[in-house]
């Protein structure tokens, strides 16, 4: 449907929101698109409750989680709103459905050892080894999103103060304190990698700090990939990702004593509702510990 493109520029123009934000709208909405199409929908007015209903059924039965079927009622939801407030039509088929209550998971953590294990495992006497290392510790240290991270710039860098800057979600800046082995990986990095990876870049100066090695900016793909190696590399078998370890970064500050408010601004969350998640685990692990060492536990 032309209506998807248009409310998609809608999204970017008007609303400002980032490309990977407008990129996840895409892929529910042509999803929904698709499914429209097999039954044969192809006017904005055949579109009723029962059918959004089934959809979601169909959703429910491709064992999509929760929160999936969340989101996609969050996105139909807007997105029938903006059709019937743009005139493209006077249905809205959302008007009557509930969206599902979220059921809460506890994010998957690291045990410090873990980390240290994944972190330890580039072999630092090759320029990528060196570069995989100060990743890693950035990571660790910082608990930056991936793509705060691959867009983190030179000039982001204030290593004299023992600090870093960063774009969250919205455009929001945020000031992030470097522990002391991050800045000795960075520096590292800076004098005996960096410069060889972006030798091999003839076309540009690339202004990010983590290069790949062809001597350009890094995908998000890229820094999955990289650290799956080296979550195999430490012999853990769980599945660890990217934001593992910035749930793991939350988690073992939390464990040791942080301020929830001083966790929320790190992580670069608006609502402090999203951080309490954390306290959960903490509690969860105390009890295993309590558990596990306690003799009449």
């Amino acid at each position: 449907m032309n209506e998807i493109e248009e409310y998609l520029h809608f999204l970017k123009i008007e609303r400002g929101l980032s490309e990977n934000t407008i990129q996840s709208y895409r892929r529910d909405l042509k999803q929904y698109d698709l499914f429209l199409k097999e039954r044969n929908i192809s006017t904005l007015e055949e579109i009723d409750r029962y059918i959004v209903l089934d959809f979601l059924e169909k959703l429910r039965n491709e064992n999509k989680s929760s929160a999936t079927i969340i989101r996609m009622v969050s996105t139909l939801r807007k997105y029938h709103q903006f059709l019937r407030q743009e005139r493209f039509t006077d249905n809205d088929p959302m008007q009557h459905i509930d969206t599902p209550k979220k059921v809460q998971t506890l994010p998957k953590t690291l045990s410090i050892k873990e980390v240290e294990k994944i972190i330890e495992s580039p072999d630092t006497s090759t320029v990528l080894g060196i570069r995989d290392r100060a990743i890693l510790e950035v990571m660790y240290a910082t608990g930056l999103r991936v793509t705060e991270l691959i867009t983190l710039k030179l000039d982001d860098l204030h290593l004299s103060l023992g600090l870093l800057q960063t774009l969250g979600k919205g455009d929001k800046e945020r000031i992030i304190p470097l522990g002391d082995v991050a800045i000795k990986w960075i520096e590292i990095y800076l004098e005996k990698s960096r410069p060889e990876l972006n030798a091999k870049n003839t076309k540009e100066n690339p202004p990010f700090l983590f290069l790949n090695y062809k001597g350009e900016g890094f995908s998000r793909q890229g820094i999955w990939k990289n650290l799956k190696v080296y979550v195999v590399e430490a012999g853990i078998e769980k599945e660890v990702t990217p934001h593992t370890l910035r749930h793991s970064f939350a988690t073992h500050l939390l464990e040791n004593g942080a301020d929830l408010r001083v966790v929320q601004e790190l992580l670069g969350h608006a609502d402090i509702s999203t951080t309490q998640i954390y306290t959960h685990i903490s509690k969860k692990r105390m009890a295993d510990v309590y558990k596990t060492y306690f003799p009449r536990a």
